[in-house]
């Protein structure tokens, strides 16, 4: 017991290593956010039943979105490490993680917001275009418009899959909680740090899904208009 790291030590390394997921965890979700949501945007527009149905593109993009999606994030690490590299100088640290992290998110997301725009009533749509609304004017107003709510809670989903990812590339010096547990707590032979570790990811994952499902409450139209 007197090789483990005193509790002092424990919550100022925690503190760090919290700092730096959130770090990760928050920039690659808005940059997936940023990329996904027109992607995903125009999945739903060239789709069969979209606005302006283009099965081809829908099919290419759709399989390019599908295999990147599927590549497991540890091996999207090893790959993207060249460019990663290239891109920033260095494939370690938590800096470097925002690369593969914001690759393997976009997709993710890209497939959420297709979902959640599907599930926009086609009544609604329809209105829009009797009354001679442009293209652009229902994909703002209606259809983002009328999937806010859903389009929050898969920023949720989204930000918790990315915690679990972030922890993923501490196995390879990515820095964080991850690492924190793995090399400094698991390898390290040190049970406070590991445990200690894992509780936190846990309730950083669950405080995220907390907080988006209250913000997707909030901006949720049907639930305002029948309150």
């Amino acid at each position: 017991m007197s090789d483990l790291t005193p509790w002092s030590e424990v919550f100022e390394v925690l503190g760090e290593a919290t700092a730096e997921t959130l770090y990760m965890v928050l920039v690659s979700t808005v940059l997936a956010v940023l990329g996904g949501l027109p992607l995903g945007v125009l999945l739903h527009l060239t789709s069969p039943a979209g606005l302006t149905p283009k099965p081809v593109l829908y099919r290419v993009v759709g399989v390019v979105v599908d295999v990147v999606r599927s590549v497991p994030f540890v091996v999207l690490l090893v790959i993207l490490a060249s460019f990663t590299r290239l891109l920033i100088g260095t494939s370690f640290g938590s800096s470097a993680v925002i690369v593969p992290l914001t690759i393997g998110a976009v997709p993710f997301f890209a497939r959420l917001t297709q979902n959640a725009l599907r599930e926009v009533g086609f009544n609604v749509v329809e209105a829009a275009i009797t009354t001679g609304s442009s293209k652009s004017r229902i994909v703002w107003t209606v259809l983002l418009g009328e999937a806010r709510a859903a389009l929050v809670g898969a920023i949720g989903v989204t930000a918790v899959a990315l915690i679990g990812y972030a922890a993923m590339a501490g196995a390879i010096g990515g820095g964080g909680l991850g690492t924190t547990a793995i090399q400094d707590g698991y390898q390290g032979y040190d049970d406070r740090l590991l445990y200690s570790s894992v509780v936190v990811l846990g309730v950083l994952a669950f405080a995220m899904q907390l907080l988006t499902d209250l913000v997707a409450k909030l901006v949720d139209r049907r639930r305002t208009a029948t309150t």
